[in-house]
């Protein structure tokens, strides 16, 4: 009977252990806090400028980005294309519609890395559509680089209509997040 409950505790032992470590491994992600001086800039046929309010979290540890995650949220209002006319035009029902849909938000499901860089799948949402993507980004210690490009067709951003059509359906973005612990 003895033998049964030593080896019972050893059984638990190692169990507590395992899962202690493993709990250990899952949460070693660092906690970063976007600072000022943030950058989404966007550039297509027709349309340029940047969105100044951006909101996030950020759980990442390039020693181990599989345990990482990333949440962003932009706030539409905040567009700002240089021409008063043009911000109107996005914000209005026939673009963005921000008063419907106020923000684009990003939620990761995994993060990778890929030579020298990193990739961030989750799901991004613009105009009340959701959709996957892979977003290539970098680090060096202090910020987050990103280039992509959106098809804002994909998400029901404008149409392919009257003066619409001269926006180039491919939106390039240019991200740089600066960060701190």
């Amino acid at each position: 009977m003895k033998t049964t409950n030593l080896n019972i505790a050893k059984f638990v032992a190692v169990t507590v252990s395992v899962l202690l470590l493993s709990a250990f491994t899952v949460n070693n992600s660092i906690n970063w806090k976007i600072t000022d001086g943030y950058s989404v800039k966007f550039a297509g046929t027709d349309a340029e400028g940047i969105f100044s309010k951006l909101k996030g979290d950020i759980q990442f540890n390039s020693d181990n980005p599989a345990s990482s995650s990333f949440s962003f949220t932009l706030d539409v209002n905040s567009i700002n294309t240089g021409n008063g006319m043009k911000n109107k035009h996005a914000l209005s029902d026939k673009w963005f519609d921000a008063e419907t849909y106020p923000n684009i938000t990003f939620k990761s499901k995994s993060v990778s890395q890929n030579d020298a860089n990193y990739m961030v799948t989750g799901t991004m949402n613009i105009h009340g559509t959701s959709k996957e993507m892979t977003i290539p980004f970098s680090f060096d210690g202090k910020a987050f680089y990103s280039k992509f490009s959106v098809n804002r067709m994909d998400f029901g951003v404008g149409t392919m209509k009257g003066m619409s059509k001269k926006v180039s359906n491919e939106i390039k973005l240019d991200v740089t997040i600066p960060v701190t612990k």
